[in-house]
């Protein structure tokens, strides 16, 4: 996985910042102990951890999120080896994309995007707007393609593979890398998009998304129930809903991180089978409580490499660049001298790269 030839890296910041602390619904960044008492202590207490044991339960859970972080790579390098070896896949036909997967309008939104003349009004005509905040939805896959995928999933849920979990918020759900469906699925599913994503959102690098981390997440009345509030590590985020049958559940979404208000305006917007969000990675949202039945939604975080190489969007530093595989975290090496200039914002965004 190459951007321009240039291997893809993730930002040290990964083992440092964003941990999520689940029993008290708080994200911290952690150094060691005192620091943490000292940045997050507050936070903390009100939240509920008020005795020293709590605290020390937190640091230890801090920790454990830490090494894990720090085995990532290793372990799930692992992982895919003994799947690619000894999964036998259910549906086999559903890893690779076909445009017989996605819905007919799905195509008809990226014909016309394609077509000379296409413009971002043009585009809005076709899709559901939410509100200002840059949330739309539209036809992603169908019906019969989302059964056999969900199909596939629990599957390979109940087999005895070895599972990585998506990330520190979701314990239940499968790393689509890991099930070897990167190249021939998430890659193209992502190309696709980008006459859309290039149209809605250009300031972004919508043009030129050139990796992607993606997974599906689970919720159930007996795992996770909901989704705290949060921000993607991405420039534009894909949340396609793919069944079961479910009630309420909805997703929420309040400011966009990099200008947050000082009374947010939250809106809701319901899932519809087969059908996609697109909305900004820094755009803060949540999932509230499902009330029955079995939620499971496909979640590709686009990057855009000519974006993040000048600021991570978790740290909101310059990238301190780190080893990582396939995609990484969507962060190039520099190829000289010219990257360290700051990004003109009159020019092509992904010539910046």
């Amino acid at each position: 996985n190459m951007s321009a030839g240039r291997p893809f890296r993730g930002c040290a910041c990964f083992f440092t910042d964003n941990i999520f602390v689940s029993r008290f619904g708080l994200h911290v960044r952690y150094r060691d102990g005192p620091q943490l008492r000292r940045d997050h202590g507050r936070a903390l207490r009100e939240r509920g951890c008020r005795s020293e044991e709590q605290f020390r339960q937190v640091l230890r859970e801090i920790e454990a999120e830490v090494q894990r972080r720090r085995e990532l790579i290793h372990k799930s390098e692992e992982r895919r080896a003994i799947i690619s070896k000894c999964y036998k896949p259910k549906h086999p036909e559903v890893y690779t994309l076909q445009d017989s997967f996605l819905a007919p309008e799905f195509l008809e939104i990226v014909r016309f995007c394609t077509s000379p003349g296409a413009d971002l009004q043009g585009l809005l005509s076709y899709l559901e707007s939410f509100s200002d905040k840059k949330i739309y939805r539209l036809p992603v896959f169908t019906e019969e393609f989302c059964q056999a995928f969900v199909d596939e999933l629990e599957n390979f849920e109940q087999s005895d593979m070895p599972k990585g979990r998506p990330n520190t918020m979701n314990n239940y759900g499968v790393l689509l890398n890991e099930l070897g469906m990167d190249e021939p699925f998430l890659t193209p599913l992502r190309e696709r998009l980008l006459p859309l994503t290039a149209l809605l959102y250009p300031e972004l690098g919508g043009a030129c998304l050139d990796s992607h981390r993606a997974f599906v997440v689970k919720y159930s009345l007996h795992q996770d129930l909901d989704l705290s509030s949060h921000y993607d590590n991405a420039e534009v985020t894909l949340n396609v809903s793919l069944g079961k049958e479910f009630t309420e559940g909805n997703l929420y979404f309040g400011d966009f991180s990099q200008d947050p208000s000082p009374v947010p305006r939250y809106i809701e917007v319901e899932h519809v089978r087969g059908r996609g969000l697109l909305h900004r990675g820094g755009q803060i949202h949540g999932a509230l409580p499902i009330a029955s039945g079995e939620r499971w939604n496909l979640i590709v975080w686009m990057r855009s490499s000519a974006i993040r190489n000048h600021l991570c969007p978790m740290c909101r530093r310059k990238p301190q660049l780190v080893e990582a595989e396939g995609f990484g975290d969507g962060f190039t090496e520099p190829l000289g001298e010219e990257e360290e200039e700051e990004a003109p914002q009159t020019v092509d965004l992904c010539a910046l790269g």
